[in-house]
């Protein structure tokens, strides 16, 4: 039993998440094109059909750029509070708008999602935990401080899409004004590795296998120094940085907490069709 995961793109540029099982998908957030989640997927030879619903966390650019278009070309129901419908000022047709509320579960073929609130700069935003074949998924991100509401579900995952934005330092020392670093460190604006790594240290679960390190600044962070310190204190976790430039490896979460290796094939539908998982895409 397992659930399929890949960050398609993850960064002040654009936030897309895939999470999905045999038969059916969801998209948390469509902040690149819809012609980039397009090729993306192909890359990774997962099939933009099984793609059923698109969830929006909230309504900056960074996670809404594409979600007008993928949803009109593939006729997808889109989730989202109706605050951030008008934040963001989608047009998005009326038949497709489904309002969600937090802590009421949304169900999607086999998979539960879970919204919840956050801290964040925007008008109504919302974390997820996406449900089914006994994992939990959690994505995690766009949060300016750790409250009881991300402790909680992240304590539930099995692999977590895991906000680590900015490093103290790189901030403080940077170019940035002084309004704009306030912002980012406010307690509204997004995690420091250090935040995102007392969470992890303090409240992951015994059976977390894959912590994917995502929305790190381009200019505030480096892949390399997040990897390096959750390195440290990882133990059977693994620990992935999902690249603000491609997508992730698809990585399949099992409820034991063990993976199979990504170069086998799977049968993914009813029709028996096959998904190649023996590519190795480059993070950096």
């Amino acid at each position: 039993m397992s659930l399929f995961i890949t960050s398609l793109n993850s960064g002040s540029n654009g936030n897309c998440y895939y999470i999905g099982n045999e038969r059916e998908a969801i998209l948390v957030d469509a902040g690149i094109s819809c012609r980039e989640i397009e090729k993306r997927l192909l890359r990774l030879e997962l099939s933009v059909k099984k793609i059923k619903a698109i969830f929006i966390s909230h309504e900056h650019s960074d996670h809404i750029r594409g979600v007008q278009v993928l949803a009109r070309k593939y006729q997808l129901p889109v989730y989202i509070t109706q605050r951030t419908l008008i934040s963001g000022r989608l047009q998005i047709e009326e038949t497709l708008v489904n309002e969600f509320k937090a802590y009421q579960n949304v169900t999607i073929g086999q998979l539960t999602i879970t919204p919840f609130p956050k801290f964040h700069d925007a008008s109504d935003p919302h974390s997820f935990i996406v449900s089914g074949n006994g994992v939990n998924i959690g994505v995690l991100t766009d949060i300016g401080s750790v409250c009881k509401h991300v402790i909680d579900n992240f304590k539930l995952c099995h692999a977590v899409f895991l906000e680590a934005n900015y490093d103290e330092k790189m901030l403080e020392e940077g170019d940035y004004p002084f309004y704009l670093k306030g912002r980012i460190r406010g307690g509204h604006g997004h995690l420091s590795n250090h935040q995102a790594l007392e969470l992890f240290t303090k409240h992951k679960a015994n059976y977390l296998s894959h912590v994917l390190l995502s929305h790190l600044s381009k200019e505030n962070n480096s892949p390399q120094l997040a990897e390096q310190l959750f390195q440290q204190h990882a133990g059977n976790t693994r620990v992935v940085v999902a690249s603000r430039d491609s997508e992730t490896e698809v990585f399949i979460i099992k409820a034991n907490g063990k993976t199979e290796m990504p170069d086998k094939k799977i049968v993914v539908n009813e029709k028996r069709e096959t998904l190649h998982l023996n590519k190795q895409i480059s993070l950096f």
